[in-house]
């Protein structure tokens, strides 16, 4: 009997025989420790994982009264009923009655408590690993609202939802993910406000990620989304932005040891919006919401036009205009296309030192890149002047929409590439294509170009403006609600 138990995961009463599974499962793992005691005449053992557990906990939280409680019962299935319920009741404890549980448990922290003769166990909440301290997000700094971000603990990005929506209705659920990480995962969602259909297609789509680990939330976006030139999933390091977007019916998706939340479904409009949009006033707000869409043309487009004008379309430049650029043109020893993709990469590739560099050496990057790639480059007649400063006007351009960086990089280049082959034709071409592709799109049944398509003007009092929050509170728009949706309505309208 005892054996089949230990073949099904099911704990024995032996001590002894629940011992050896535990040493067989972590082998000769330095990290695992077994620190073995009695109660009375009874064996017992605590189960831990060093790093994860605070030490000082156990021995005065969990040993110290288990050895001080007056336990009277003879046989260990008894005592331990004893401890659980009268010792040790005001402590953070679960039952665990497998060995998949238990070592569940010890992954997270918690101390698994075993006594001779009783075939279940006590897991006890005593984590004690290091993390970093809430700071301001790095990627979605504000002038105004919060300076607190998520980081790695999952706990402690839900007690900072928690703490800004005291509501009941406010609902946190628990995945396991990952065949080897075994990342815990929790859909956060607002209940009576989210769309059940949308809440059961995100929970089936992150039970169809058959992954060995998930080390970041980046890992489970190809499972959340179609696949499109742009993300219809989003990402916040915020947690004021997190409860505005549950708010209007999305799910976000907090994972162990990521500092980024998932949202979805997420809206090719919002990747123009930010917090500080609803903290300013509204003429401010619809000003650098202009701003923003225009930045993303000027990054995505000016490359390539200006590559396909200059090649193919001189006459479409004004006259004084045209004579700078073929005079710089002429002491270089590139055509324009070259000279367009060639600094596209030399950009890129000093985006890409600044990030990876070591932080001391960050300067020393940024230094030889604008003496070499700006001033010695034109000076030596290796790349043009006007090129150079395209370039340089589109690379400060992404960053006015951070959220949308890696497509625009990728666009650019593609244009470019077009435009130096077939002119503004071929850039009208590609524009077609790439609006196709977002059109076509579609957020959990909702359209990502909701609403300018289809088009509905009640929506639009948050996508090229923001009007006054006396407007926007009385009646907020669900996402379930956009136009053309096929989601079946939440409760609020």
């Amino acid at each position: 009997m005892q054996e089949e138990k230990l073949q099904n995961g099911q704990f024995s009463t032996s001590l002894l025989e629940n011992l050896v599974v535990f040493r067989r499962e972590f082998q000769d793992s330095i990290d695992f420790v077994q620190r073995e005691f009695r109660i009375g005449e009874t064996a017992a053992a605590i189960l831990s994982i060093e790093g994860l557990i605070d030490k000082r906990l156990i021995a005065q939280g969990i040993l110290k009264p288990i050895l001080d409680a007056p336990i009277l019962q003879l046989d260990g299935d008894s005592k331990l009923r004893y401890i659980r319920d009268h010792a040790l009741a005001t402590s953070d404890q679960i039952q665990v009655g497998s060995f998949e549980e238990a070592l569940d448990k010890m992954m997270s922290g918690f101390a698994v408590l075993a006594v001779d003769g009783c075939d279940f166990m006590i897991a006890f909440g005593v984590q004690g690993f290091s993390f970093r301290s809430i700071q301001e997000p790095s990627n979605e700094k504000g002038q105004r609202g919060s300076r607190e971000g998520f980081v790695e603990p999952l706990q402690i990005n839900i007690s900072m939802i928690r703490r800004r929506m005291k509501t009941p209705q406010l609902m946190f659920e628990r995945l396991i993910l990952g065949s080897d990480s075994h990342t815990a995962v929790a859909l956060c969602y607002l209940r009576g406000t989210v769309s059940p259909e949308i809440v059961q297609r995100v929970r089936q789509a992150l039970r169809s990620a058959q992954l060995e680990s998930v080390m970041a939330a980046g890992y489970l976006i190809p499972f959340l989304e179609q696949g499109g030139i742009f993300s219809s999933v989003g990402l916040s390091e915020r947690p004021d932005t997190v409860c505005g977007k549950i708010s209007e019916g999305r799910v976000a998706i907090l994972v162990d040891g990521a500092p980024n939340v998932l949202l979805v479904p997420y809206l090719f409009s919002e990747n123009f919006q930010s917090f500080d949009d609803y903290a300013n006033r509204p003429f401010y707000a619809a000003f650098t919401r202009w701003l923003k869409y225009l930045a993303f043309t000027i990054a995505v487009f000016l490359p390539g036009f200006f590559v396909a004008v200059g090649t193919f379309h001189p006459e479409l430049l004004p006259e004084t205009l045209l004579i700078k650029i073929s005079q710089a043109e002429a002491s270089t020893p590139f055509p324009l296309m070259a000279e367009a993709i060639i600094l596209h990469f030399m950009y890129e590739i000093m985006r890409e030192a600044g990030l990876r560099v070591p932080e001391t050496l960050t300067h020393a990057v940024s230094i030889v890149g604008a003496l070499v790639i700006g001033e010695t480059a034109v000076n030596a007649g290796l790349i043009g002047g006007p090129t150079l400063l395209v370039i340089a006007m589109t690379a400060i351009a992404g960053y006015v929409v951070p959220k949308l960086y890696e497509p625009i990089a990728i666009l650019r280049l593609l244009l470019i590439i077009v435009g130096g082959i077939l002119g503004i034709w071929g850039i009208l071409l590609c524009t077609g294509a790439v609006l196709l592709n977002i059109c076509s799109e579609s957020a959990y049944r909702v359209p990502f170009t909701a609403p300018l398509s289809p088009f509905q003007l009640r929506d639009m009092r948050d996508v090229l403006i923001r009007v006054s929050w006396k407007v926007l509170g009385k009646d907020p728009e669900l996402i379930q609600n956009m136009p053309g949706s096929g989601v079946r309505r939440g409760k609020k309208h």
